[in-house]
């Protein structure tokens, strides 16, 4: 049950035309998608420094 030239000539062809070529290449970015964790906070970015020195010093 050896097989024949032919089988493995069919047999390499399959093979070649399945695992040839590498995939097509995805850019790191396309893999990552960016949500985010919660709504952004409007009072996050009010410090005042002159407020907090009124507070703790005055």
């Amino acid at each position: 049950m050896a097989n024949s030239e032919e089988d493995q000539d069919t047999a390499a062809a399959a093979r070649q035309a399945r695992f040839g070529s590498l995939p097509e290449r995805i850019r790191p970015e396309d893999t990552v998608q960016e949500v985010p964790a919660t709504d952004p906070d409007p009072a996050k970015d009010t410090y005042d420094s002159d407020e907090w020195l009124t507070r703790n010093v005055g």
